[in-house]
């Protein structure tokens, strides 16, 4: 299928591993101009390389903190510079730390709202415009299957990713119908994150071998198996297409259907 994505533009937040990284690379893979952002200069720059070559379009790398305003604004900018617009806006971020409730402090709080929620509050105000001079203008969030299942020792991302589902759907009312906006809801999928753990459990003595690790983490699982990113990639790319024309204001599990939420 042909997502007609062609030459438009992207921006994927926090894009420089995991399923940032995979978002990326689908969109690159169709076709479209993206850009990826991250913290680490190195990591970035080895992004970059890796996907230049696997779509027609140009990949660029802008460096960033999104929990610092500035840098934010600087990346829509360095976007719109380099492609001359923003068809589709990716927002990304990495995971707050887990633990309890009653372990947890009010700078862990405010630390993973930021990270969480004004990260996307800032970079959606700052592309609004260019998406809404789009022709096909589209955001799509990555957050986590937490905000439809609690999950144990995770109360920041259970509680605080709630946020933006419900910023998601706000926007998809209020910018509509020049821009349509969805959100991802992935379960755990075998990113560079995962393989840390598995690894770090080997050492521990906790798996004997990475694939115990791995069928570990997909016990429960009706498709027995935990996902491969690009096909959270894919999906966030077809969310950016105009094939996914009527699709707005959607937040979408993908997850093998490991939830017990009926909705």
């Amino acid at each position: 299928m042909d997502l007609e994505l062609d030459g438009t533009s992207a921006l994927v937040t926090a894009s420089s591993s995991g399923l940032g990284k995979a978002s990326a690379r689908a969109l690159a893979r169709e076709g479209a101009n993206v850009v990826v952002n991250g913290r680490d200069e190195d990591r970035l720059a080895a992004t970059v390389d890796e996907l230049q070559d696997v779509g027609d379009g140009e990949v660029i790398g802008v460096q960033g903190d999104l929990t610092e305003r500035a840098d934010i604004e600087r990346l829509v900018e360095r976007t719109v510079e380099a492609f001359g617009g923003i068809d589709s806006l990716v927002t990304s971020a990495g995971g707050p730390p887990s633990g309890p409730f009653l372990e947890t402090t009010d700078q862990d709080w405010y630390e993973a709202y930021d990270l969480l929620v004004m990260s996307v509050v800032r970079t959606v105000r700052e592309a609004a415009p260019y998406l809404g001079e789009s022709e096909q203008g589209t955001i799509t969030c990555i957050t986590s299957r937490s905000v439809k299942e609690a999950i144990d020792s995770l109360v920041l991302s259970n509680s605080v990713r709630m946020s933006v589902v419900g910023l998601e759907k706000t926007l998809s009312q209020e910018l509509a119908p020049d821009v349509r906006a969805n959100a991802v809801l992935p379960g755990p999928h075998e990113t560079s994150r995962i393989e840390e753990l598995i690894e770090q459990a080997i050492e521990r003595g906790d798996y004997d071998s990475y694939e115990e690790g791995l069928a570990d983490w997909a016990e429960g699982n009706p498709l027995e198996r935990i996902g491969d990113p690009i096909e959270l990639g894919d999906t966030v790319a077809f969310l950016s297409s105009p094939r996914a024309g009527y699709i707005n204001g959607v937040a979408l599990p993908i997850e093998g259907g490991e939830s017990g939420s009926n909705l």
